[in-house]
Formats: C-alpha cells, structure tokens, sequence
C-alpha cells in the first residue's frame, strides 16, 4: 500500500513538472477589425503559429485574444505573425496601435478601388456609409490576397 502511495506521489511530482506555461494575451490591431472578413484574415494568419492554443475575436470590442504556450513563443513573436498579413498588433491597453481607426484596410482599398472604377461594396458597405458622411470614398475592402 505504501508503495502505491509512493508512486502515485512521484507520478504527480513528474505531471506537475511537464505543465505547459499557457498565457493569455488580448491584442488591439491596426487598422481596426471591423467585419467577418478581418476576423478570419487574422484567425486564418495565426492559427498555425507556434505555440498558438486558441484565438478568440471580439468584433465589438475589436480585439483578438489569443492563449499561446509561452514555452514556444512570445508576445514579440505574435506581433510579427500580425506583420506578416499586414496587421499592427498591440497589447490591449498599451496605447492604439499606429494610432489608426476605423476603416483601416478600407483606405488603402479605397484608392485602389477609385482609381479601378469600383464603388462601395462588400464587407464596407457599412463604413462607406459612415465614410460618405464625411467626405471619404471607400473601396471593396477586405479582399486582401
């Protein structure tokens, strides 16, 4: 009996040893995540990062939580996977990143789609609404690669 005790004791010690350091980090991105094409833009670019467990998107709140082993990666490091499909990530609560707002990737869109004859549509046929208002054309957006 003592010996089974014994083992189920070292058995424990040797589970608690290989736990993985799994950290949650909540992410702001430039330019904001607007619609369901950002949200599976972002979740199709960095679900196959290392160290990625989960991404949870919030578009009410535009921010990306993401639940990572610290063993295999790093804040830094998602903040390049971000670069690569050309989103400015940063930490939730750290300052707005590259202080851009609403609409980002619709302005870069925007003038490709004028100066190609497109008029509003798709994914931003809300924010040319919104961008009308202010004097702003809007492109198809969110058509990216």
């Amino acid at each position: 009996m003592k010996k089974l005790g014994m083992m189920m004791a070292a058995m424990m010690i040797a589970v608690t040893g290989f736990a993985k350091d799994i950290k949650t980090v909540v992410f702001n991105t430039a330019p904001e995540m607007h619609c369901n094409s950002c949200e599976n833009r972002i979740k199709n670019g960095l679900k196959f990062e290392k160290g990625v467990k989960d991404i949870k998107t919030d578009l009410e709140t535009k921010t990306v939580t993401i639940e990572y082993d610290a063993d295999k990666t790093n804040v830094d490091n998602l903040v390049a996977a971000f670069a690569k499909i050309e989103y400015k990530a940063t930490e939730a609560g750290k300052g707005a990143a590259a202080g851009e707002k609403k609409g980002g990737c619709c302005k870069k869109k925007a003038a490709e789609g004028a100066a190609a004859g497109e008029k509003n549509g798709g994914c931003c046929k809300k924010k040319a609404a919104e961008g009308a208002a202010a004097g702003e054309k809007k492109g198809g957006c969110c058509k990216k690669k």
